[in-house]
């Protein structure tokens, strides 16, 4: 059975800038080893986040590549909302939106997180990877 992980916005950036944590992940995800899942609103997260450094073009080539790839991107859902919803009711002091949502995913597909968020990590909600920035 191939391992599942849902990735965090951290960890493309960590990966787009040549870390090898996040590498060794990415690369199973084109091996074929594992598969990979990300929320839309966590792509959002990655493209605000690059563009906010490198630019808002430099940021929708990185879009390409990441919708062009083998990660399968997640669109919201009224099931993933609510789950967001309660998430972030239960836990609104530590985590964002966008936290809540990736934790909703993972739960959902029964995946590990991939992340470079300690707080998604520490309310242990499901089992995380912490990558470290």
């Amino acid at each position: 059975m191939k391992r599942k992980y849902v990735l965090d916005a951290g960890v493309l950036v960590l990966y787009f800038a040549g870390r090898k944590d996040a590498k060794k992940y990415i690369d199973d995800i084109y091996r074929g080893v594992a598969e990979a899942y990300m929320c839309e609103v966590n792509v959002a997260e990655f493209l605000y986040n690059y563009a906010r450094v490198f630019g808002w073009e430099a940021a929708l080539v990185k879009h390409s590549l990441i919708r062009s790839s083998p990660i399968k991107i997640v669109e919201v859902s009224e099931e993933l909302t609510l789950e967001a919803a309660r998430l972030k009711f239960k836990h609104h002091k530590v985590l964002s939106l966008a936290d809540c949502y990736l934790i909703a995913l993972a739960k959902q597909r029964g995946a590990k997180i991939i992340t470079t968020d300690t707080a998604v990590r520490g309310v242990r909600e499901v089992k995380a990877v912490l990558l470290k920035l």
